[in-house]
């Protein structure tokens, strides 16, 4: 299988009646949700990590064929330097065992703060990560990163060493009038869109609007180019978020249903198995 789909959390309450029956426990929602999409951001991880007991349930609770694509903890990747973090980066790794073949790319997301004048620290750190046995993948959310010479030494080192880039679209909350970042705790920033791989995989963050009409032309771009990485032979995890959380699963849901509709080679999405799907494409 070369494409997943699912959004940032498996955790939110806000999808009961949707993902979740009604009076589900907060102890299932992942069984659930597993039935649905077939993969997972997991953003729980950022902020802190869990012991392989709960590793182990992860795995016991998902379908084979399931992916997490863990974020490294804040506590390695927000703290300055990333060299002298290199012993945690590997626990956790060791830590995240327990999931086998449910673990996909990890992935390092740095902070605007780590500038293009830490690439040698950070060519240390991905020297230093096992990519033969954990895939990995990053991004960056400093500005020069996205502009010459940086961009090209970047993408030269993520080629070099197999990393994948993690393609931040951001572009949806920022059109139109209005902010659908107001009420959201975390905003997310507003960076130039990289369409290019650097290793056999790459992780999609479509970051959406909750109005899906805003979406449309965004989403129509994503199509075509993730038709043609697919034919490439790139693996594609595209994970669907929203400033308002209860709208990703259906927007994840109308995403995979346009992919199909333009015969974009995916697999079937499992939540639709589990209830009739529309019988037409609308946009709400």
């Amino acid at each position: 299988m070369n494409f997943f789909i699912g959004c940032a959390v498996w955790a939110y309450k806000g999808w009961m009646g949707e993902l979740y029956p009604q009076g589900t426990r907060p102890a299932n929602f992942l069984k659930f949700y597993g039935r649905c999409f077939t993969t997972v951001e997991g953003n729980t991880t950022f902020y802190a990590v869990p012991n392989q007991e709960t590793v182990t349930r992860w795995a016991t609770e998902t379908p084979a064929g399931f992916e997490f694509c863990l974020k490294l903890p804040r506590d390695i990747t927000h703290q300055g330097l990333l060299q002298p973090h290199i012993p945690d980066a590997l626990k956790f790794i060791e830590v995240m065992h327990p999931l086998g073949k449910h673990l996909g790319p990890i992935f390092a997301q740095l902070p605007p703060s780590y500038a293009p004048k830490l690439i040698d620290d950070l060519t240390a750190f991905v020297e230093a990560w096992p990519r033969t046995e954990i895939p990995l993948a990053l991004e960056v959310r400093h500005r020069d990163w996205f502009k010459e010479p940086y961009v090209s030494q970047l993408t030269i080192l993520l080629e070099k060493l197999g990393v994948g880039r993690v393609l931040l679209d951001s572009r949806p909350i920022y059109t139109g009038d209005d902010d659908p970042q107001l009420q959201s705790e975390r905003r997310k920033p507003k960076l130039p869109v990289q369409f290019s791989v650097t290793a056999p995989f790459s992780l999609i963050r479509f970051i959406s609007h909750p109005d899906l009409t805003i979406n449309q032309p965004f989403m129509e771009e994503w199509v075509t180019q993730i038709k043609q990485w697919l034919q490439q032979g790139t693996r594609i995890y595209f994970f669907v978020h929203c400033p308002i959380e209860e709208r990703s699963p259906s927007t994840a849901r109308y995403f995979q249903r346009l992919l199909e509709q333009n015969d974009v080679a995916v697999p079937p999405l499992p939540w639709n198995n589990l209830n009739n799907p529309p019988n037409q494409l609308s946009l709400w």
